[in-house]
């Protein structure tokens, strides 16, 4: 509760930010320097900078309250309604409450500050359909939800940070950073495989990644890469330390699973069981491609962790780390882990300490 009480706070400053600030350009771009304009005649109580500055107040105070509640509005959709109705309708429909509230907040605004200062404003019921000030708003409005949603897919897409880093150039070179990466990987894959058929088994880890995707934000991970039924996802190294974030997505995504188990037998007579290899430490990140750009890492870090999510076959055993992620943990009390020995990875000369981890039940 705690963590989705987080991840909406941050939705909801995130929002707000932005539709203060996109509503308070579209009042300067509006109405800045009109009454200089030749050919034009404006009437209003305020003029000049006054007046700038109290259409500023207006439409920054729209902005803010369209940020709270179209962020409300899609989180409870998200929560509730967006695996149940098909994408077609989810547009329709958030489209229809988004509208249904801009005029809610418009009218509400107005009417304010009409009472502020002493106009006699039209907000009368269906003020807003031959109002061209209101359409304007609406066509504004419309072209910033597009920028606000393009920069929310490409922060999924490359993950917090990075996209504006992406925007500045940052990766033009390789940069070195220091990161923890898991490699999840779907056990007993080809068997399902071939009980299910690519259809049934396409649906089958649809699912799949859906419920990790509910899992991800609540502890901080990025995913870097979707490979057939492999997901492999990351943390800068601190963030995926702090509250055991690396360790505790695992547990939770497999709770997920278990509350679902139901779900999953019913549909594909199997329940999804996942291994995971764990590795942390530096490596260098880079911007690659032309025609498709992508943030790529390069480095130990990354072949470690998947040669540790193999030895989950060799050990049978769901979750394994390495004694570098082991020895930086605070291990919490509902963690107890197992040295299973150090051993030579596929590829590599020296050997490397790993650990089982469990969960207490």
């Amino acid at each position: 509760m705690n963590r989705k009480l987080k991840q909406y706070t941050q939705l909801l400053s995130q929002s707000v930010l932005f539709w203060s600030v996109a509503m308070g350009l579209y009042s300067i771009l509006r109405y800045y320097g009109i009454d200089e304009e030749d050919h034009f005649t404006v009437v209003t109580s305020y003029s000049g900078t006054l007046g700038i500055l109290y259409s500023l107040l207006k439409l920054t105070s729209i902005g803010i309250l369209i940020g709270a509640l179209y962020t409300t509005i899609d989180f409870i959709f998200d929560a509730f309604a967006a695996r149940r109705i098909s994408l077609t309708n989810d547009v329709v429909i958030r489209t229809l409450f988004h509208f249904m509230t801009t005029i809610f907040v418009f009218t509400m605004v107005t009417d304010v500050f009409s009472d502020f200062n002493n106009t006699n404003v039209n907000t009368d019921s269906g003020w807003w359909a031959q109002n061209k000030s209101f359409w304007t708003a609406i066509l504004y409005i419309v072209v910033a939800s597009f920028v606000f949603s393009f920069i929310k897919m490409a922060n999924e897409k490359f993950g917090k940070g990075t996209f504006l880093k992406l925007l500045l150039g940052k990766y033009k070179t390789p940069q070195e950073e220091k990161r923890i990466f898991m490699f999840l990987d779907l056990k007993d894959s080809t068997a399902i495989a071939e009980n299910l058929g690519h259809y049934k088994y396409s649906e089958f880890i649809q699912d799949c990644f859906y419920d990790l995707n509910a899992v991800v934000p609540k502890f901080n991970a990025e995913i870097y890469q979707y490979v057939g039924d492999e997901v492999v996802l990351s943390w800068p190294y601190k963030k995926g330390l702090a509250n055991n974030n690396c360790i505790d997505l695992f547990f939770a995504f497999q709770q997920k699973k278990q509350r679902k188990s139901e779900y999953y037998q019913n549909k594909y007579g199997v329940i999804p069981e996942f291994k995971a290899g764990l590795h942390g430490g530096k490596l260098m990140v880079t911007e690659v491609g032309v025609i498709k750009k992508e943030i790529a890492y390069h480095g130990d870090v990354i072949n470690t962790s998947a040669r540790i999510q193999g030895e989950c076959n060799t050990y049978k055993v769901p979750f394994l780390i390495s004694e570098k992620i082991m020895q930086d943990l605070k291990v919490s009390a509902h963690i107890t882990s197992q040295f299973l020995g150090s051993v030579l990875l596929k590829g590599k000369q020296e050997k490397v300490g790993i650990h089982a981890i469990n969960q207490i039940a």
